[in-house]
């Protein structure tokens, strides 16, 4: 029988236009359930460029309302990208059809959140046809300004102030521009035939220059937008627009208030503008300007702040009437954290008769942190297959934790032993709706998704896990002889992850025996570790059944690494290989000390095609070199890492492996040491994520973890350089930071343009003050002598040296600084020279 929706299938247009064409109330009636029924069952259920622009023409074809077309077509597996409105309209006309605005509207609230120009433009081209208003939503302005950024193909030699001035829409969406969070940020392209920068901020600004849009409504948007405050990135057009509006004297007098307020609580480059912009207006009331002066001379950007300075010196010499009242002002930038910002403003203030006591230094050695908690003990087990199902959900639609993949790990062996129909039913619909989720990322070599899946598909079917079960043998007998080649042994995927896929294969091929207690794996603590005497009490349990090989050596890879005799000879006591594995783990105490050699990596070669991650790869990296200490055996690749090469990268999988090795820091740290320095020299995100794990685990650090550190203080985006602030405290604390070896490591990485010294100054201050000054006065001391020594001083050294004499005067401590007296020394007064004197003498008083 012929199916009548093939048309469909093929994607034919004329087709689907004539299914529709002359059908009777009936009849009509019929194909819609005909319709939604075969869009409901079709297993290859996308629909894409004809096949989507069919399936709108049957939709508003044959369906009773907009909400029921809408439904359809607003489908996450419908993509109106290039879909044609034509035909759409046409068959709409020929049935009657009024709903089509209202058709307009749905769509345009469903578009995509991450991708709102995706099957805008057809919402576009319905709208028009209908000559109706837009809607005024916030995903169909941002659809509309990637339309202005990436026209069709038909209207990119045209201009886009000329796009704009005969755009249908441009004046109901240009007022909304300034209220959509975040729409700034697509604001910022550049012309599409010219690559003129900033095209839109210029456009707008043109059009407002002839008239064609309202001149105050683009600078009252400017600066509603800028005081309500957005990400930086999604605040450049409203400052480009701004600047390009060249608000006069009038205007901004009008608005002082709003200027003002931007002045003393807007980010830096705002500010600026503010205070750039206020500087123009003469007679401006003094009392404002001096309430947000003494807002802005406690502000931390230096260039804000030394103008300031400037204008209220100006502003002192023009009104000798309130000269002291003005200098008073002057003085609150005395107590600034910048050295030679408080010295300018006492300068100032002096020198119009308001003198500022010098602060009183009280030494106080040592840092004042509070000590070290402890790891937090690991939560709950899951006991039930309904809770199971929500972590599964959790863990399968989000981000892959340590502490949530070993819960669904530890839980689903467990209750697969207990009630396996259950568990079957309460996984089976978590396991349909994130398929996308569960699927195997073949770029990836250390993704862990398809084999996540397979074990909880094999948990709740046994049948799904025979049909897996070759595969994961292969996996394990790779691991156990780490064959070169095998499935487990790619290159790229580095022995911990290695040992975390072979898990998942063992457990994928072993999960369902009845009654089984549990994997012995299971952490105690958050961060990995085991309780040793847990585990004998699993081992204990577990009696003559045998334990699962990897699931033991993980388990005892998780124990503390010490010698533990007493409980080595209860181990021995039980009688079984896991209980004498465990008590010969036990007397040796872990794992042995591997070797670690700081090695620098030049940039490899340029390949001979088009190689274009060349230019972005940085000239060289330093990273460390682990491998076995002498008559080691190293079974598993645990003790070996090459030192890779300045490209290697792996993401958030390394995220993974603090909880692999919780009692071997330092070797943690080599294998994810090229990440973290991805940061810093080619400005990766969340590169330094793992080294708060790092601080909570246990073990010696040695030169991967002090490298690890320098790197993460210089990482590109702040919150990388929280997240090493918080591990750099987590170890000073517990007594395990070796600041002058980071230091030292700090020094020479930015001497030779390594790592950016100006990225360190916040965190490292934010250390001292955060109860650290020892600690940071001990890494800046080792830090400098590279950065003075330098050829070309690295640009951040002067305000290192000011840091340093800070520290070091708040300690009282005295360390000896090689290169710092010469430098002192030198003629001139450049701020190099100023900063070392001024070190200098806090070193000597």
């Amino acid at each position: 029988m012929t199916d009548p929706f093939e048309f469909l299938v093929r994607g034919d247009v004329d087709a689907a236009v004539a299914a529709v064409t002359g059908l009777d109330d009936e009849r009509r009636r019929q194909f819609a359930d005909g319709l939604v029924a075969h869009v409901r069952r079709r297993r290859d259920n996308w629909w894409w460029n004809d096949e989507a622009t069919a399936l709108a023409v049957a939709a508003v074809g044959c369906l009773p309302t907009a909400a029921r077309a809408a439904e359809l077509l607003g489908r996450r597996n419908v993509s109106l990208r290039a879909t044609d409105a034509g035909p759409v309209v046409q068959v709409a006309r020929t049935r009657g059809v009024t709903w089509l605005p209202e058709l307009a509207y749905r769509l345009a609230d469903r578009l995509d959140k991450a991708n709102p120009g995706s099957g805008w433009g057809f919402v576009a081209d319905l709208l028009t046809a209908e000559k109706v208003a837009p809607p005024t939503g916030d995903r169909f302005v941002e659809g509309w300004l990637g339309r202005m950024a990436w026209p069709p193909e038909s209207q990119r030699r045209i201009p886009l102030v000329d796009r704009l001035r005969a755009d249908p829409f441009l004046d109901p969406l240009v007022p909304r521009l300034f209220e959509v969070d975040g729409a700034g940020a697509r604001m910022i392209f550049d012309e599409f035939m010219t690559d003129e920068k900033l095209a839109l901020p210029r456009a707008l600004a043109r059009l407002a220059g002839e008239g064609r849009l309202d001149r105050t409504t683009l600078l009252d948007g400017c600066l509603s937008r800028l005081l309500r405050g957005d990400r930086p990135g999604a605040l450049r057009a409203f400052v480009a627009l701004h600047t390009l509006l060249e608000p006069t004297a009038a205007e901004t007098d009008r608005r002082r208030g709003d200027y003002l307020r931007l002045l003393a609580d807007a980010p830096g480059s705002i500010a600026s503008m503010a205070q750039k912009t206020l500087r123009a207006v003469d007679g401006l009331e003094i009392e404002g300007l001096l309430d947000a002066s003494r807002a802005v001379l406690v502000r931390p950007d230096k260039a804000l702040v030394r103008a300031q300075l400037g204008w209220l010196d100006q502003l002192a010499r023009r009104h000798p009437d309130r000269v002291a009242e003005i200098a008073a002002v002057i003085a609150t930038a005395g107590d600034h954290p910048a050295a030679d910002v408080r010295d300018r403003a006492c300068t100032l203030a002096a020198r119009h008769g308001h003198v500022v006591a010098p602060p009183v230094v009280v030494g106080t050695v040592g840092d004042d942190l509070p000590p070290p908690a402890g790891p937090l003990p690991a939560l709950p087990a899951i006991t039930d297959p309904d809770e199971l199902a929500e972590e599964v959900a959790a863990l399968l639609g989000g981000p892959t934790t340590a502490s949530g993949l070993e819960r669904v790990l530890d839980a689903v062996v467990r209750l697969a032993s207990l009630d396996r129909p259950r568990l079957g039913d309460a996984l089976a619909p978590v396991l349909r709706r994130h398929r996308g989720g569960a699927q195997e990322h073949s770029w990836d070599p250390c993704c862990l998704c398809g084999l996540l899946a397979g074990v909880l598909h094999a948990a709740a079917d046994p049948v799904e896990g025979g049909v897996r079960r070759g595969r994961w043998a292969a996996m394990l007998a790779a691991f156990r002889r780490r064959t070169p080649g095998g499935p487990s042994a790619d290159p790229r995927v580095p022995p911990p992850h290695r040992l975390l896929r072979a898990r998942l294969a063992e457990i994928g091929d072993r999960v369902g025996p009845p009654h089984h207690p549990g994997l012995l794996a299971a952490p105690t603590a958050a961060n990995g570790v085991i309780d040793p005497e847990a585990l004998y009490d699993r081992l204990a349990r577990l009696g003559e059944r045998g334990a699962w090989e990897v699931d033991l050596t993980q388990a005892l890879l998780r124990l503390p690494a010490r010698v533990d005799e007493p409980l080595a000879a209860r181990a021995a006591a039980l009688g079984t290989p896991a209980g004498d594995r465990l008590a010969g783990w036990l007397r040796a105490g872990g794992l042995p000390t591997p070797d670690q050699r700081v090695v620098t990596l030049p940039r490899r070669e340029r390949r001979p095609a088009y190689d274009w991650g060349y230019d972005h790869l940085p000239r060289q990296r330093t990273h460390v070199r682990v491998s076995p200490p002498d008559g080691a055996d190293d079974p598993f690749g645990l003790l070996t890492v090459p030192a890779g090469s300045v490209d290697s990268h792996i993401g958030g999988a390394a995220l993974l492996w603090p909880a692999v090795l919780p009692g071997y820091r330092g070797l943690v740290a080599a294998y994810a040491l090229p990440d973290i320095a991805s940061g810093a020299d080619q400005d990766l995100p969340g590169a330094a994520a793992i080294l708060p794990l790092l601080a909570e685990s246990g073990g010696d650090g040695g030169p991967a973890v002090d490298l690890a550190l320098a790197y993460g203080l210089g990482a590109r985006q702040e919150s990388d350089r929280v997240a090493t602030l918080d591990a750099l405290l987590m170890l000073a604390a517990a007594g395990d930071l070796d600041a002058p070896a980071v230091g030292a490591h700090l020094g020479t990485l930015a001497a030779v343009g390594d790592l950016t010294l100006t990225r360190t100054l916040q965190p490292l201050r934010d250390a001292a003050a955060a109860g650290a000054p020892l600690s940071t006065w001990r890494l800046l001391a080792a830090a400098l002598p590279a950065l003075l020594a330098a050829p070309k001083t690295p640009r951040g050294t002067p305000d290192l040296l000011t840091l340093t004499a800070e520290t070091a005067g708040t300690t009282g401590a005295r360390i000896e600084v090689p290169g710092l007296a010469e430098v002192a020394a030198r003629g001139g007064s450049s701020r190099l020279v100023t900063e070392a004197r001024r070190l200098t003498a806090a070193l000597d008083r």
